[in-house]
């Protein structure tokens, strides 16, 4: 005990704590006669004393703080603003570092390329990627710092940055086999919301619809775009390939558009425009 140290610290309730008895590993004891004992190098060196805590009551007491920081989140719109866009960006603008926010927001960017026949000609996709490089050049280059620089960022600009990464999980692709229909029934809701005009963003023409679709529904087509008398000239053309020319320069310049790429009207419109067809069937305007 003469050569033995002593550690005082406080202990997990702040009360004072001593502990006696340690030697240094290099010290040398003696016995009573004097007589040199063997070094305690080779003991094991003692432990300072820790607070440790079993994995389930880590996990009890971390549920607890997620239960406050939910409520706190939920109770300032500001910031769950920001954190909301963090994850967001972190899964469209720095791949594989989604796992750097504490919120669990699953975005799926769907890849819309594969799903067209000629990518290179969509107005849309075009105008999108345009967007995507443009916020790109603004954002900070490293993710660790993307959290502090939104906090940094006016509301106005933070609004537009969610704007931006909520659009990358859009997705009312219509494939053969889904389990999306409801989502893709959505799509028409946002897009009455939107007040998005499709002939702003898609041309019929040969290349982009007539020359995909048979002869029946070219003629269809234009009787719908352009009336009987359109509808008659393709049919009276040899070939399909002439049909898809006369039907290109008919329907140019009409705004036309196939019925996948309508945005729905509501079903109170729909009412309307049915009571609208039936009052006009009812009431047939006189012969002058």
């Amino acid at each position: 005990m003469a050569q033995a140290g002593t550690f005082v610290f406080l202990d997990y309730y702040g009360r004072l704590a001593i502990e006696r008895g340690f030697v240094k590993p290099e010290a040398e004891d003696e016995d009573e006669n004097g007589e040199a004992l063997p070094s305690t190098s080779g003991a094991a060196k003692p432990k300072v004393p820790t607070i440790s805590h079993s994995a389930a009551l880590i996990e009890d007491l971390t549920a607890h703080k997620t239960a406050a920081l939910r409520v706190e989140l939920a109770n300032n719109p500001d910031v769950a603003l920001v954190a909301v866009v963090h994850a967001m960006l972190l899964s469209v603008a720095y791949p594989y570092n989604s796992e750097q926010s504490a919120l669990q927001l699953t975005l799926t960017p769907e890849r819309l390329e594969p799903s067209m026949k000629n990518a290179e000609s969509c107005k849309g996709l075009s105008a999108f990627n345009d967007l995507a490089d443009n916020y790109g050049h603004h954002l900070p280059g490293n993710p660790a710092e993307l959290f502090d620089w939104l906090l940094e960022q006016p509301q106005d600009i933070v609004l537009s940055l969610l704007a931006f990464g909520a659009a990358h999980s859009v997705n009312a692709v219509e494939k053969k086999f889904t389990d999306r229909k409801k989502g893709i029934e959505q799509a028409n809701q946002l897009g009455r919301a939107l007040k998005v005009n499709m002939p702003d963003w898609f041309e019929t023409t040969g290349d982009s619809y007539f020359k995909h679709v048979n002869r029946m529904t070219i003629e269809l087509s234009l009787a719908e775009a352009r009336g009987s008398e359109a509808e008659l000239s393709v049919r009276a053309a040899a070939k399909k390939s002439e049909a898809v020319t006369i039907a290109d320069r008919l329907v140019a310049g009409t705004g036309w558009i196939p019925s996948p790429l309508r945005i729905a009207p509501s079903e109170a419109e729909q009412e309307l425009g049915a009571e609208s067809i039936a009052e006009d069937e009812q009431f047939p305007q006189a012969a002058e």
